[in-house]
């Protein structure tokens, strides 16, 4: 692995000037396998995992022929990015067969590795198809903004989340008609995601790196389900300590993540201090389009003395 040290100055943040979605994903290529990117903060003076994970991916995908799209990439956070510096990222080409493709990315800050990523490209092939039905659950367009509910209840968060409210997302509310019956022990969230602005263009790789950005806004949360909602719904100070360990995805046919997507997902088990989560894509035909797992450190927190 090639050494790199980003330089020591800070980085103007990169959601201060951010005019399009697309934006998140730009990353500059310094050699033929060496990429650098800006990340925006996730929780303070932590870099997006999502936004990393999407990075490392077109970093990926600069290096593989366009006839060869992405079906799976696994990643794994290893430290936390700081969003004040540039992340490196170094492609590995690990495999060009004759219908595969394997790619390796690290992330490097500072000269230690903060994520690091595997990604899988095929050739399209003809084959049977078949999939899990969608759940016929309210559409985006007949449920809520929650962003006007965020702005109502913590207005200094929400004036500070530049780039969150450039995306769009309706949670669909428990109880409501065609939704799945919630299992003992498994909590579920159910919501309505897309980026904010149209993605340019037809790029296949454009459309999956997005979906990589979208895939971590809520999933982690699902596992924290049992002790408290999602941040847009929270008023109260949180409960728990949450972060991504490893996330994993699977691409399984075409969409735009410009387009509506329903996110359906589930955590199955929480248990040593880990949280496991578990969620699928479906476009507004009902066809599934990608799935995610995601594991999370999940810790209670100690309740602060009173005063």
């Amino acid at each position: 692995m090639i050494r790199v040290t980003a330089p020591a100055a800070p980085t103007p943040d990169p959601a201060a000037e951010l005019h399009s979605f697309a934006e998140l994903l730009g990353i500059e290529q310094l050699e033929e396998n060496l990429f650098r990117g800006h990340c925006h903060a996730g929780a303070p003076l932590r870099a997006f995992g999502g936004q990393v994970a999407a990075q490392a991916l077109t970093a990926a995908g600069r290096t593989v022929e366009p006839a060869r799209r992405v079906h799976s990439l696994h990643g794994y956070f290893l430290r936390p990015g700081d969003p004040r510096r540039p992340i490196v990222y170094q492609v590995d080409r690990a495999r060009d067969g004759g219908s595969y493709a394997t790619r390796r990315v690290t992330a490097v800050q500072r000269g230690e590795v903060i994520f690091t990523m595997s990604a899988s490209f095929k050739r399209p092939e003809a084959a049977g198809d078949r999939q899990r039905t969608m759940p016929p659950v309210p559409g985006p367009e007949e449920l809520p903004d929650p962003y006007l509910a965020w702005q109502r209840d913590a207005p200094e968060e929400y004036a500070g989340a530049t780039v969150f409210r450039a995306l769009r997302m309706r949670f669909v509310p428990a109880g409501a008609p065609g939704l799945p019956p919630e299992l003992p022990g498994v909590p579920q969230q159910f919501v309505w995601l897309r980026t904010g602005s149209p993605l340019p263009g037809d790029d296949p790789l454009l459309q999956v790196c997005a979906l990589t950005y979208l895939s971590d806004l809520t999933l982690a949360s699902t596992t924290a389900l049992h002790l408290q909602p999602h941040r847009v719904h929270r008023v109260e100070e949180p409960r728990v300590a949450l972060a991504s360990l490893d996330h994993a995805m699977w691409f399984h046919r075409p969409f735009r993540a410009d387009e509506w997507l329903l996110f359906a997902q589930r955590s199955p088990s929480a248990s040593d201090g880990r949280g496991l989560a578990m969620g699928e894509f479906y476009d507004r035909d009902g066809v599934l389009v990608a799935s995610a797992v995601q594991e999370t450190l999940l810790r209670e927190l100690r309740p602060r003395p009173a005063r």
